[in-house]
């Protein structure tokens, strides 16, 4: 593994661990020497965690559309940065740059790109892992809703163990190493 796309939120949220912990992880992965992939922004948890990683000597890659590092929410320190021209090319460009995904702590869109991701997994457009990495619980509810699709029977039990809930990044990048592809749904 190489790189890591890191998901999360424009905002830092109104609790100090989210913040916190967004500077642990881009110092983690600067220390395992990953590269950190993300969304390109100077703002909120990702200039938190991009700026994290760069001070510790790490490689950061930002994906931004146009549009936005128009609006001046672009990093301009960043290892390289790519410019495109929507949301759905940047996904696509995260997705190819990534060896495995995580979402902090974010909104809708952080939920929406690791979704996509997830359920490439599932359908086995890539092999990657995803995980939520669970801050002060944050995403406890999202844990819990999974677990009720599964129970449900719109999830494979596979497809359900395939994401990764984890409050410390030391126990996903482990859960990362051993990961086990499933059987793609189809």
């Amino acid at each position: 593994m190489r790189s890591v796309a890191i998901f999360c939120g424009s905002n830092t949220g109104v609790e100090p661990i989210f913040a916190e912990k967004a500077k642990e992880v881009g110092q983690f992965l600067a220390q395992k020497k990953l590269t950190l992939i993300y969304g390109g922004g100077s703002v909120g948890l990702m200039g938190v965690v991009a700026d994290a990683a760069l001070q510790a000597g790490g490689q950061v890659v930002g994906v931004i559309p146009k549009a936005l590092l128009d609006g001046e929410l672009g990093h301009q320190n960043l290892t390289q940065l790519h410019v495109v021209t929507n949301m759905h090319e940047r996904k696509q460009k995260m997705a190819d740059l990534a060896d495995a995904f995580i979402a902090l702590p974010g909104g809708p869109g952080t939920l929406e790109e690791l979704f996509e991701q997830w359920t490439w997994g599932q359908l086995g457009y890539h092999q990657k892992p995803c995980a939520f990495l669970n801050v002060a619980n944050y995403y406890q509810p999202l844990a819990e809703f999974v677990q009720q699709m599964k129970c449900s029977g719109f999830l494979k039990p596979a497809h359900a163990e395939m994401v990764i809930f984890s409050n410390d990044i030391h126990k996903i990048w482990q859960a990362f190493e051993t990961y086990q592809v499933p059987q793609p749904k189809w």
